[in-house]
């Protein structure tokens, strides 16, 4: 079919003369893709992860497995986002491939666990890490902001739902505000995390203790912390089919610290020249992450033995590996780290987000009044619909059972996106592709594979928030067909 005859797509008209205005480059790109990845995860999840696969060898190869993943799918959508560079990125993908419906259950999931749950899982890292200098934020009783029966309002929720609600009101003031917040904060986080790495590397290395945590680098067993979290009190091996129950287990928190790395397509119609920095953003960003990643992992194992990685501190693997460098100091140098990281990442989610629910009302699938741009050409109901979602989900549920939901509801959708590609290829041969999926088909496939694998892994592994995160995406079946004859009854 010749590119002529596809299926246009309307760029997206606000009420008025105001429209999207295309001011963000390349480098801005960039670090939506690096700001909308670094949040906390890279400081806590390793923990986690080590008490699932219990060595050295196997912590490391989650780190490059996750890696390899989210660079193939990031390069894998540049093929994507040159075809249709428009606002809405993998919605818009999704229903070019396949049709309406399935681009309606990725926004309905986006809005209702994928991105207002990031926001509220990192607004929430945020408050979490700042309780280091204010003790008032600590999860106490005595620090309940609101006790009403069973149900607690803490102060550092408070905190959580403050910062979303600043970065939103951020955002509906224009373009460029956000823009500079993620400069900034994303330059300032990439060069602190490089910094500790390297001191990591320079002063807290001891050669004993990387020795020692690659004797039995490759031997994957289960460890078993004692009730309060502070000891290792015996093991069980990994053997069989539960080795890729274990992977799928200690990838929710590796996926969910390397994710969100898509939101630069949501925001094509803002980028210049979206057909070819959106590729190369894409690309740029999810490498540099991921090699900061695995280079982060190796400093810890350089610093810490196996067993006070998978028992630190409410999984503070960072603050016990900056406290070997830095001594007691490292504590406060982690946490302020942490505080900028997760201030930048969710004022990254937080521009991007929004633009998924602009361009759903404007195809009759989302309140209409997200629809429209203020006066500032940015979707403000829309912003302030996602700021709401988000406050409401910052005390609903505990940052991990967040984690099983968003991983499992990102990665389905990640892995049908990809599979889009495949599809659009037979349906639109002859339609203008500035980039082409990398090794194209074998990569694509490889991730597909993992990707699938990953998802039906974990919903053995971890039911409960995973078989959660899949009912969320059938709900939305009903609320498709309520809004199409809505539309139509108009």
């Amino acid at each position: 079919m010749e590119a002529t005859k596809t299926t246009p797509i309307v760029e997206p008209v606000s009420s008025g003369q105001t429209t999207f205005k295309p001011s963000l480059g390349l480098l801005d790109g960039t670090m939506i893709v690096a700001g909308s990845m670094i949040g906390s995860g890279i400081f806590i999840v390793s923990a986690d992860i080590t008490r699932n696969v219990g060595s050295a060898g196997w912590l490391l190869f989650v780190w490059l497995i996750t890696g390899f993943m989210t660079i193939v799918a990031a390069v894998s959508y540049g093929e994507l986002s040159g075809m249709y560079p428009k606002a809405g990125g993998q919605y818009v993908y999704l229903k070019e491939a396949y049709n309406p419906l399935t681009g309606f259950l990725y926004g309905w999931s986006f809005f209702a666990v994928i991105q207002t749950a990031t926001i509220a899982a990192v607004a929430v890292a945020f408050s979490k890490f700042a309780g280091y200098f204010f003790p008032v934020l600590e999860l106490k009783p005595e620090n309940a902001a609101l006790h009403i029966g069973s149900f607690i309002l803490y102060k550092a929720q408070v905190v959580s739902i403050v910062l979303i609600v600043f970065l939103t009101w951020v955002n509906t003031l224009g373009i460029n505000g956000g823009k500079w917040i993620q400069r900034i904060f994303t330059i300032t986080k990439l060069v602190s995390l490089f910094g500790l790495i390297v001191l990591g590397f320079l002063i807290g290395t001891k050669a004993g203790i990387w020795k020692a945590n690659w004797v039995d680098g490759w031997n994957m067993h289960k460890l078993i912390p004692s009730k309060d979290g502070g000891s290792i009190i015996g093991s069980s091996p990994v053997i069989g089919l539960a080795v890729l129950g274990a992977i799928a287990a200690s990838m929710t928190g590796s996926i969910f610290s390397s994710d969100a790395w898509n939101n630069v397509t949501f925001i094509a119609g803002e980028m210049k020249n979206p057909k070819r920095n959106i590729g190369l953003s894409l690309f740029l960003g999810t490498l540099m992450i991921t090699v900061i990643y695995v280079l982060a992992n190796l400093m810890y194992m350089s610093v810490m033995p196996m067993h006070d990685i998978a028992t630190a501190p409410q999984d503070r693997v960072a603050v016990s590996a900056a406290n070997v460098i830095f001594g007691k100091a490292g504590t406060y140098v982690i946490a302020i780290m942490i505080m900028i990281s997760t201030f930048g990442c969710d004022n990254g989610l937080i521009l991007a987000g929004a633009r998924v629910y602009h361009t759903m009302a404007h195809d009759g699938l989302f309140f209409k009044a997200a629809g429209k741009l203020n006066k500032n050409a940015v979707p403000g109901w829309a912003l302030w619909a996602q700021c709401v979602v988000a406050a409401i989900l910052c005390v609903s549920g505990r940052y991990s059972d967040l984690l099983d939901m968003i991983a499992f509801v990102a990665v389905l959708f990640y892995a049908l996106t990809v599979i889009g590609i495949f599809i659009l290829r037979r349906k639109h041969p002859n339609m203008e592709r500035p980039y082409k999926a990398f090794a194209y088909p074998v990569l694509p496939a490889i991730y597909i594979v993992l990707a699938l694998v990953f998802c039906v892994a974990l919903i053995f592994q971890k039911p409960t928030y995973a078989g959660f995160g899949l009912a969320i995406v059938l709900i939305g079946i009903p609320l498709y067909y309520l809004a199409v004859s809505r539309k139509a009854s108009i």
